[in-house]
């Protein structure tokens, strides 16, 4: 279950950080990059997870 988990959470912080990155707010902007970058690290740890049986 933790890999489905991960990679939920990462894919929402990746769309959120995305929205952010569309801002007129030069602080909302890098907000939103560092939520993407986020994302994407969530979603490699779920990988990880799935292909180590969660054992991690």
């Amino acid at each position: 279950m933790g890999k489905l988990t991960e990679n939920i959470k990462g894919t929402a912080n990746e769309v959120v950080g995305k929205v952010k990155q569309h801002s007129s707010d030069a602080d909302t902007r890098a907000e939103g990059f560092k939520q993407e970058l986020k994302g994407q690290v969530q979603k490699a740890k779920g990988d990880i997870q799935g292909a180590l049986g969660d054992k991690i």
